[in-house]
């Protein structure tokens, strides 16, 4: 059986903590990490290289385009977000990803996004069901797009995960692993990173 293919879309700006936790946590898992570039393609071609949030330079796998909705590179186990801005901004203005996440959701398969990216990208396209439990980094412009706000650092809402930020970036990412593979599975990582759960 082939194990679990996770899309991790990122931007200009968008947030290292969480997307090293989230792309290092999961390989730990042994998952199909893939990183997909969303910038947009020039006459040079598709730009991999992201600058983060905080200045550090992220080579990306992909260009978005090479996973879109019809591609055959298509099926995902998991679409995780990273947040960070202008970043969620980024993924928010992609059609590539706003399509992904809808298939995804129609398909009742996991989709996630931690920071800005919950309100941002996700509510901005109506993903997030009005009686649906979430978070998100917690200042007032972004937690006023959420419908129903739960305090939680982590929230499973169905097939949909969100979280608030870089601290809780580590937590959101074995609870995604969790998911994907199993409690035990994700005890025996946590145990491996020094992560008490």
């Amino acid at each position: 059986m082939s194990p679990p293919r996770v899309l991790v879309p990122i931007a200009t700006g968008s947030e290292e903590i969480e997307t090293t936790c989230i792309t290092d946590t999961l390989t730990r898992f042994g998952a199909e990490v893939v990183i997909a570039s969303v910038m947009p393609q020039s006459s040079e071609g598709a730009p991999l290289v992201c600058k983060m949030s905080r200045g550090i330079k992220f080579l990306a796998d992909v260009h978005i385009s090479e996973c879109a909705v019809g591609t055959g590179n298509d099926n995902w186990d998991l679409i995780a977000l990273p947040g960070g801005m202008p970043g969620a901004e980024h993924l928010r203005d992609c059609p590539e990803i706003v399509d992904l996440l809808k298939k995804q959701k129609s398909a009742n398969k996991f989709f996630a996004a931690v920071c800005a990216s919950p309100a941002v990208v996700l509510a901005s396209h109506n993903l997030i069901a009005s009686d649906a439990a979430s978070t998100c980094y917690p200042a007032p412009p972004f937690r006023e797009k959420l419908l129903t706000v739960s305090e939680d650092s982590v929230v499973v809402t169905d097939n949909m995960i969100t979280s608030q930020g870089p601290g809780t970036s580590l937590k959101f990412a074995l609870v995604l692993g969790e998911l994907l593979f199993g409690k035990e599975k994700a005890d025996e990582i946590a145990k491996q990173m020094l992560v008490e759960r």
